[in-house]
């Protein structure tokens, strides 16, 4: 039995895993191999790693998890279940792993509008952080694709980047309570339903409507719904929930990343789903930290309640009969 399973190897999963491992916790990270933010370019606003590759940060945090004797598996958790004395986490192919504790680092999926054209560009020239990637699209022309009242904001948002921005209301309510702000900011509004998100020779070229207008853009943001990933947790008891800020589900945590399962904490994205990079590296610490101390507690009251038995036992043999 290891200290600490770690479900999810991705930024979170990995900053906690050091952690722990740094602590002297014996852990082991299942990760299926599938990081939320493959197809970007890029990751932006890490200090120090700028633009770095996201395959290639995640391949040196593995790196540095293994300096301090920390394990990798690669797999998919298909089930996990509380034992007799910790957790068991069955793998698909069938195997499992028991730990004291678990740190889910699951990460979430991006649920987009079924667009054809749309999926295939996301992460690239189709995206919905202006800090991850408006840096890569300033000065574009940039079209924002409504889909509920918050697309409003994402277009004032994105104003920052470009002067040339348009608001494609698609399935967005009529914001024609906010027309003035958006007139004031030169963002045009695009009625009409979007069929088809265009691209030529790998990139993005504009969106086709209903109508048949084609509006010509070489970007596109949309804000997807956030669904944190918890296949196979549900025999844990943890499930996912709405999110206060109404952009989808998430997996309920405290400030230090306890779920409301004792001996579950939660990092990343699949509690905090507006969180960025550098923002799940400190959730992944800081919860390795709390899962820590909560180690350091049980271990102190092991070993007082051994210390008890310690003495009741030399005091019941000095006072057995015979002696």
């Amino acid at each position: 039995m290891r200290d600490v399973v770690v479900i999810g190897g991705g930024a979170a999963g990995l900053s906690g895993a050091v952690t722990l491992a740094r602590a002297r916790r014996s852990v082991l990270v299942i990760d299926d191999g599938s990081p939320r933010n493959a197809p970007a370019d890029g990751v932006h606003g890490v200090l120090g790693q700028e633009g770095v590759s996201p395959l290639h940060l995640l391949e040196r945090g593995r790196a540095e998890l293994a300096g301090y004797g920390g394990v990798v598996r690669p797999g998919r958790v298909v089930a996990a279940a509380h034992d007799d004395d910790g957790f068991v986490v069955t793998l698909a192919d069938g195997t499992t792993e028991r730990a004291r504790r678990l740190l889910v680092a699951t990460g979430l999926v991006d649920e987009l509008p079924e667009i054809p054209g749309l999926r295939e560009r996301w992460g690239h020239d189709v995206l919905h952080c202006p800090y991850c990637h408006g840096w890569e699209v300033r000065d574009q022309p940039i079209g924002v694709l409504g889909t509920s009242e918050r697309s409003v904001h994402q277009a004032l948002l994105f104003r920052q980047w470009s002067d040339d921005v348009v608001l494609l209301q698609h399935t967005a309510p009529d914001p024609t309570r906010q027309a003035e702000q958006l007139a004031a900011r030169g963002i045009r509004v695009v009625p009409g339903v979007v069929a088809e998100v265009l691209s030529t020779d790998g990139r993005l070229t504009g969106v086709r409507l209903e109508s048949g207008e084609v509006v010509a853009r070489s970007a596109l943001t949309v804000m997807p719904r956030f669904v944190a990933r918890l296949d196979g947790l549900a025999g844990l008891g943890l499930v996912a929930v709405p999110h206060e800020m109404g952009v989808g589900e998430h997996a309920a945590s405290d400030l230090m990343g306890a779920s409301s399962v004792p001996g579950v904490w939660v990092a990343g994205n699949a509690t905090d789903l507006m969180a960025q990079v550098t923002g799940a590296m400190a959730a992944g610490t800081r919860a390795a930290a709390a899962l820590n101390m909560d180690l350091i507690a049980e271990d102190t009251a092991l070993a007082v309640d051994a210390t008890h038995r310690q003495r009741d036992g030399h005091v019941q043999a000095v006072h057995s009969p015979g002696r």
